[in-house]
């Protein structure tokens, strides 16, 4: 009774949000968890009417100027606040991994809500091509039986990913109605396959010494699993560095590696110059005429 007393509490405050919307609260109740499957506190044994769709969104407040932290403001109104992350503040495999442990105790004392909850559970992403594979090689990592599919919302400056599934690759609406569009889709969505590609990297030792050409705390949340291949391993090879890792999508090496990593840069010390989706494609535009073929001899000049 407790969990439908708190529906019922949740629904009284969604009602004035809903006038004037297509929409209705009890559209919302397909997507609504419950705090107290994030808890695994409370034992429901038996409730028939678990969502069809509950989801988790993780929501990366710094994508898309301003869009992301107003995007997260709309989730948390529209859902419980346990249920949308601000990739911010913490980590997805923080997020996963303790509300999997809450669902397995649940499960264990035979919770059905819970075991539904775990069949049926799907996964919001809103950012970058970054962030989505962020959330893609995070659940590749915890080799769940039953890993949830994801839904990307494409809040970054090239939204590749997002627009190869359907999703649209122009920055989203904020706004409450544009949410609830959003949330149709993945409720009447079709799911999909996406292939996962391993990468070795091998770089020879140079005479003067043996030296780490990465930077561990600089390489992107994408290539999940990059790592030093130990020296016991059998792909290791004398006098080289191997590394291997994952990645989805695409991975590039050579001048459009150098733009993206300047755009990174150049983003992450001036953060206030990246407002919309058109500013960031026209100074990754700038950056490629500036590092790449036009000039790139005369800011890089070639080595023997």
């Amino acid at each position: 009774m407790s969990l439908i007393r708190g529906w019922n509490s949740f629904k009284r405050k969604l009602e004035p949000l809903m006038a004037g919307s297509k929409y209705d609260a009890d559209f919302l109740k397909e997507f609504y968890i419950p705090t107290y499957i994030f808890s695994g506190e409370t034992n429901i044994s038996d409730v028939p009417d678990a969502p069809k769709y509950p989801v988790l969104v993780f929501i990366n407040s710094k994508s898309g100027g301003q869009l992301g932290g107003d995007l997260l403001v709309t989730y948390r109104t529209l859902l419980n606040e346990r249920q949308v992350t601000d990739l911010g503040e913490e980590a997805p495999d923080k997020v996963l991994r303790r509300l999997y442990i809450s669902l397995e105790k649940l499960k264990q004392e035979n919770d059905k809500f819970a075991a539904k909850i775990y069949e049926r559970l799907r996964i919001i992403v809103a950012g970058g091509d970054g962030t989505a594979g962020w959330l893609l090689g995070v659940l590749c990592d915890l080799k769940l039986s039953h890993p949830p599919p994801i839904a990307t919302v494409p809040l970054g400056t090239g939204n590749n990913l997002p627009f190869a599934f359907g999703w649209g690759k122009k920055n989203p609406e904020t706004d409450r109605n544009s949410v609830l569009s959003f949330l149709d889709q993945v409720m009447k969505s079709k799911e999909m396959k996406i292939d996962n590609w391993h990468l070795l990297m091998r770089m020879k030792i140079p005479k003067g010494g043996s030296y780490d050409p990465v930077a561990p705390l600089e390489l992107p949340h994408s290539l999940h699993a990059f790592s030093r291949v130990s020296l016991t391993d059998e792909l290791n090879m004398e006098g080289y560095h191997t590394f291997r890792g994952g990645f989805w999508n695409y991975f590039s090496m050579g001048m459009d590696a150098q733009v993206s990593y300047a755009f990174h840069s150049e983003r992450k010390v001036n953060p206030e110059k990246f407002k919309n989706q058109l500013v960031n494609q026209t100074t990754y535009a700038k950056l490629g005429c500036k590092q790449g073929w036009f000039a790139a001899s005369a800011f890089h000049p070639s080595t023997t």
